[in-house]
């Protein structure tokens, strides 16, 4: 039996299986490794996140994404956007070097059972372990508005559906969303030449700024320092001190995790944007249907009027909501019964551990109503793999793990030893 099996093999397991087996833990990882990165991120697209503040961790700080480039004789500089792809390649390095062996069989189940837990693999596997951290990445989590819903893959997708956006040379497509993703899969659509057009609900696109030099006089840090989300004291707030904003009212958490950082296009999208792509901004989507050729979208603008759209595909650039009822690989009961903050997502402890489930953690977007906007990029990566690591120390020293009563929602019951 494992002490921990890590499900997930993004930026957070990873991070995760690196500060396990580095304090002694008998670790496996499950999944893919960067799979996300790899596979659901069209080429040409670059991280919005500074270098700097697109590291894994390992406890040494030595595998940190300069050092790579370095090797590979690339550059990792303040305001030089990183294209996914090396980004992934890191990812891959990380894991070779860091995490000792990565299996990338697919959790298809997560089980609990006498002393702890059991994953089943997609081949059937059953292993166990005392312990579970969860760290799924967004995949899960695909959001689509209802109004797009229900309708074919070949007519509407979600932006992470594509790992190359060549299906739609010489096609119709509409982007619908006004944040980053929208935003650069548009651009990257019209440079292929598509013929694309971006559906925004707002009535203005917002774009970051440029990042300021990294040296500057001491009273402009000051006045605004850097962080890992951006320049301003609330910003550094969120990405220095997740701990602190965990522990602000439940209400306060989750409405900042739901409007801090909201949608905007990186500064070096814009050049490539607004010259090429057509932009309607203050409409939804009321209702789509399908029609000879592509889809027919009945749109409402800010004043209630109705339009018509026709197009050949939608593209929901419309993000991703973690709920527990997405968390399918969780058995019903597990599920059902997991302690939930009102925004549906998952509560945890300050170790990242289920309240409900102890042994059960979990890792990323499903926890930034617990400790912030940090959550949802990369850089939270380091204070979850650090603070969930020691919770996860923490749970085996304590023994096995309680076991929650049937019917009560988010409550363990005393021990079954």
């Amino acid at each position: 039996m494992y002490d921990l099996l890590v499900v997930g093999a993004g930026p957070y397991g990873l991070s995760i299986a690196s500060h396990a087996a580095a304090a002694g833990l008998r670790v496996a990882v499950f999944g893919r490794p960067m799979s996300s990165w790899r596979d659901h991120m069209p080429r040409g697209m670059f991280l919005k996140s500074e270098p700097w503040a697109s590291h894994l961790s390992d406890p040494e700080h030595r595998r940190r994404l300069d050092v790579y480039c370095a090797e590979q004789g690339l550059t990792a500089r303040h305001g030089e956007p990183i294209p996914v792809e090396v980004f992934a390649e890191y990812g891959l390095w990380f894991a070779r070097t860091a995490v000792p062996g990565v299996d990338e069989r697919m959790v298809t189940r997560v089980v609990r059972c006498a002393g702890g837990f059991e994953a089943v693999t997609d081949d059937g596997e059953v292993v166990s372990a005392r312990t579970v951290a969860l760290a799924v990445g967004v995949m899960p989590f695909v959001e689509i508005p209802a109004s797009l819903t229900g309708l074919d893959a070949s007519l509407v997708t979600h932006s992470s559906h594509h790992g190359d956006l060549d299906r739609f040379l010489g096609r119709d497509v509409t982007v619908v969303g006004g944040g980053q993703a929208a935003l650069e899969t548009a651009a990257l659509l019209a440079e292929q030449g598509t013929r694309v057009r971006v559906l925004a609900r707002v009535g203005e696109l917002r774009w970051n700024d440029v990042p300021p030099p990294w040296e500057r006089p001491w009273w402009r840090s000051a006045r605004s320092p850097l962080s890992g989300l951006g320049c301003g004291w609330r910003n550094w707030f969120y990405a220095e001190r997740p701990g602190l904003f965990r522990r602000l009212p439940e209400p306060t958490r989750t409405r900042i995790a739901a409007t801090a950082l909201g949608p905007a296009g990186a500064w070096w999208v814009r050049g490539r944007f607004e010259p090429a792509v057509e932009v309607r901004l203050g409409h939804e989507v009321a209702a789509a249907r399908a029609v000879p050729g592509g889809l027919r979208l009945d749109l409402t603008d800010g004043t209630g009027s109705a339009h018509i759209l026709e197009t050949e595909h939608v593209i929901a650039a419309t993000g991703f909501k973690a709920t527990t009822d997405r968390l399918t690989l969780l058995s019903a009961d597990l599920r059902t019964t997991l302690a939930t903050a009102a925004d549906g997502s998952p509560e945890v402890t300050r170790d990242f551990e289920s309240p409900s489930h102890p042994g059960l953690f979990l890792a990323g977007l499903t926890t930034a109503s617990a400790f912030g906007p940090a959550m949802r990029f990369v850089y939270g990566a380091t204070y979850t793999a650090d603070a969930l690591v020691r919770g996860v120390r923490r749970r085996l020293r304590a023994g096995p793990a309680l076991i929650p009563a049937p019917g009560r929602r988010g409550t363990p019951e005393t021990a079954r030893r």
